[in-house]
């Protein structure tokens, strides 16, 4: 009963976009519209017959019809009311619900605002910081990231995209490209195809840019500082751009969520690589391997010539019907925890306004860099994840170069974890072994946390002078 009354907002919002009255809408079902009033307000069950009816009728998959774009707003709206700024507002997880089922438009449109209300208050905290330092206010501007605009992207199409897989096909086929020595033969088909040369650049002729295109001259510079691997992924993202330009464009047409020239420039440098890594990594061959391999990342490197990185993107766009491989998230933080990647494919959500739980294993890789480390763990909702995370370093440049390091990490639910070598010797059916992990402390009702350092939206901070639980920040403990 829970879904059916979440679907009238589903059956007026399709309504109104087909610009249809009530009475329209009742007559192409065969129903009243007093009728089709109730359902649309949560007072009549939607039966299966009429969302066959309605499905047909609106050329829609029954999926259209599932919670799982609901669950999506849902966690962020419940992050976004978990802003102390709520707190006196006494807003429930019922309460938006309802708002996501009914109204999802008025919900995301509070979402929007609420984004707005972030960007400006950090645009004015930086103005106040640049103002006491006495520096100048320049670029100060209160828009949403084209990071979080792309990511938003990847995450609508699951990060799949047939029309490149295609195309990564037919150009490995008319390229011939060879697995022994797949740089050379990218360079070959630049130069065949594009009339492209190919010029590898000494640290001294070029230290800003890692590659670059020079359209006019036709050429291509890569810098030496990039190690082998990163080479080929510069080629075949080049060759994305030239020979996948179209497709890539064509996928870009009806995206109304790229807001700005700069997201939709990223978005195409974000499909470019998604063309470069199926141009190296090919679908079929590669899920075959991954799952006789058992999703083994660093021996899947080894045979594709690609990076860790680079293979765990890859295992995440492993979606075609019929030949799908486990359904992972992936992350990548830097030592401050910031998210500079993101996409859950897995149904985990991640913070979008606030820091990530800091137990989440992505964050420990950093104690014991370039090993991995395998971490079993619930969220509060129950769900059970199987997390692989491991550091990777930047080495490109001499003794004076810095080195940063990331930390990036792929999972799934733990039904999956078996399939997985990295499950060799963990008990995965064990709840011993579980680590409790949330969203964000705001959301997060685990109250035994050590490591809090805001209290839960459900319970207000409270203070008792006689008395502290395991962090300052959680519910005192009765007596």
């Amino acid at each position: 009963m829970a879904e059916n009354t979440m679907l009238g907002g589903k059956v007026r919002a399709l309504r109104r976009r087909e610009n249809m009255t009530q009475g329209q809408l009742a007559d192409r079902l065969g129903i009243s519209p007093s009728y089709l009033n109730l359902i649309e307000n949560n007072r009549r069950p939607l039966t299966a017959p009429m969302l066959i009816k309605l499905a047909q009728l609106f050329e829609l998959d029954l999926s259209t019809f599932g919670t799982g774009g609901d669950a999506s707003i849902v966690s962020d709206l419940r992050e976004a009311f978990g802003d102390p700024l709520f707190d006196n507002h006494g807003v429930t997880t019922s309460d938006l619900k309802e708002l996501a089922g009914s109204s999802p438009a008025l919900a995301k449109a509070v979402l929007a605002l609420y984004r707005a209300y972030r960007d400006t208050r950090e645009s004015a905290e930086t103005l106040s910081e640049r103002l006491e330092g006495g520096e100048g206010v320049a670029g100060v501007e209160p828009t949403r990231l084209p990071t979080e605009e792309v990511s938003d992207l990847l995450q609508r199409h699951m990060n799949h995209f047939p029309t490149l897989e295609d195309a990564a096909d037919e150009i490995r086929a008319r390229g011939r490209l060879e697995s022994d020595d797949v740089y050379r033969s990218l360079v070959r088909f630049l130069e065949k195809e594009h009339g492209v040369e190919v010029r590898l650049l000494h640290v001294a002729d070029e230290r800003k840019a890692m590659r670059r295109f020079d359209r006019e001259a036709r050429r291509l510079s890569l810098s030496e500082l990039l190690p082998p691997r990163s080479r080929r992924f510069q080629l075949a993202h080049q060759i994305g751009l030239l020979s996948a330009s179209e497709a890539i464009d064509k996928l870009l047409e009806g995206e109304s969520g790229l807001s700005t020239p700069e997201s939709r420039a990223l978005a195409r440098v974000a499909l470019a690589n998604y063309f470069a890594a199926a141009l190296l990594m090919p679908y079929v061959p590669f899920h075959e391997a991954a799952r006789a391999e058992r999703y083994d990342i660093e021996l899947l490197a080894h045979r594709f010539g690609t990076s860790f990185e680079q293979v765990c993107h890859r295992l995440t766009t492993l979606r075609r019907p019929g030949a799908e491989g486990v359904p992972f998230h992936f992350l990548r933080i830097d030592i401050a925890g910031n998210i500079s990647k993101r996409f859950s494919g897995s149904g985990i959500r991640f913070a979008r306004f606030n820091g990530a739980c800091p137990r989440w294993a992505v964050h420990t890789a950093f104690l014991t860099p370039g090993m991995i480390r395998v971490q079993l763990s619930r969220m509060t909702d129950g769900t059970k994840y199987f997390c692989v995370a491991r550091t990777v370093r930047n080495d490109r440049g001499g003794y004076h170069a810095p080195h940063s390091m990331l930390s990036v990490s792929i999972g799934c639910e733990a039904r999956f974890a078996r399939e997985l070598v990295y499950s060799d010797g963990v008990d995965v059916e064990s709840n011993e072994a579980l680590v409790p992990v949330g969203v964000t402390c705001r959301l997060c009702e685990h109250h035994d946390c050590e490591q809090r350092v805001f209290p839960p939206m459900q319970h207000p901070l409270r203070i008792d002078e006689n008395m502290r639980g395991v962090s300052f920040f959680g519910p005192v403990p009765k007596r």
